[in-house]
């Protein structure tokens, strides 16, 4: 579990850190101490900031980043950690985002405590006069006056990443106002729904290499299939060119026997119509011929009648 904690100074991110550290067994990272231990060291990001912070000056970004990528890579951290006092601006934020990926991790959730800063100046007031009366030294930065400094700083600086985490759904406010122990409780229901919803998301992880299988198995048989129906349809295909083969010599056959009838009877169709006219004209000519012949012996029995009867009357 990777964490930021956001809140203006004296909403007690301390105080819930330790407690989150306690639960959850991760790591509290304060780039301060990180420093330190980096010079401390003296890894090469330390020897640059070493210089830098004698010399009174900010450590740039880019060391403090590199800080963290050495922490963040040791035994203890591995579990998650909580960043304190860092990121403190938006660009730092984004070279934050950039560091995480470049690692192949991810930042889980930013819990800002929301408070309201007339009533932190109120606490540091009393605390200071609680103090004053008991006799002890009170520290030059805890007052009034630094702390107005310090929470215009933050407002100025840091608040920013309240959008900027807002915008990514990163963020889960707290009411910081409340006693230290209701907001624990609140960041402990936080956190539970978010450990919730990462062993959601390892159990379906956990599961997708079987579905990966599943799905190879399936493209194996699909691809044995091909194959087989590669080789089936090479031999269908040679069939079918010597079915194919076999239609066409079987048409020219069926086409040759088929022409010369089709030709004979267009032969014989055209050769009977004048066959029919001169058979038309055969008979009608017998006709004519039969009309004459059975009219002339008529013809002649009527004259040689006339003939004798002429011969009787001259005889007589």
């Amino acid at each position: 579990m990777r964490l930021i904690l956001l809140g203006p100074p004296g909403a007690g991110k301390g105080t819930q850190a330790q407690h989150i550290v306690q639960r959850h067994g991760i790591v509290q990272l304060s780039t301060g101490d990180m420093l330190r231990a980096a010079v401390k060291a003296g890894t090469p990001v330390g020897l640059k900031a070493k210089d830098i912070m004698a010399a009174g000056g900010l450590v740039p970004d880019e060391i403090v980043v590199g800080i963290i990528a050495d922490r963040i890579e040791e035994p203890d951290a591995r579990n998650g950690f909580i960043l304190d006092g860092f990121p403190r601006t938006v660009p730092q934020a984004a070279a934050l985002d950039k560091l995480l990926k470049s690692k192949g991790l991810t930042l889980d959730a930013v819990i800002e405590l929301r408070v309201n800063e007339g009533a932190l100046l109120r606490r540091v007031e009393t605390r200071i006069a609680e103090m004053k009366a008991r006799g002890e030294a009170v520290r030059a930065d805890d007052t009034p006056e630094v702390l107005s400094q310090r929470l215009a700083n933050y407002r100025a600086q840091t608040e920013p990443l309240i959008d900027y985490y807002g915008e990514k759904r990163k963020l889960a406010t707290i009411d910081g106002m409340k006693a230290i122990e209701e907001v624990t409780a609140d960041i402990k229901r936080v956190l539970d729904a978010l450990g919730d919803s990462a062993a959601k998301i390892r159990s379906r992880a956990a599961r997708k290499p079987a579905a990966k299988k599943t799905k190879a198995s399936k493209g194996a048989k699909k691809a044995v299939k091909a194959a087989s129906a590669g080789r089936t349809g090479k031999k269908a295909g040679k069939k079918a060119k010597v079915a194919k083969k076999t239609v066409k010599k079987a048409a020219k056959k069926a086409v040759k026997k088929v022409a010369p009838k089709r030709a004979g009877a267009k032969k014989a169709k055209k050769s009977a119509k004048p066959a029919a006219k001169k058979a038309k004209t055969a008979v009608r000519k017998g006709a004519k011929k039969a009309s004459r012949a059975s009219s002339r012996p008529a013809k002649k029995v009527t004259k040689t009648r006339a003939k004798t009867a002429r011969r009787l009357t001259k005889r007589g």
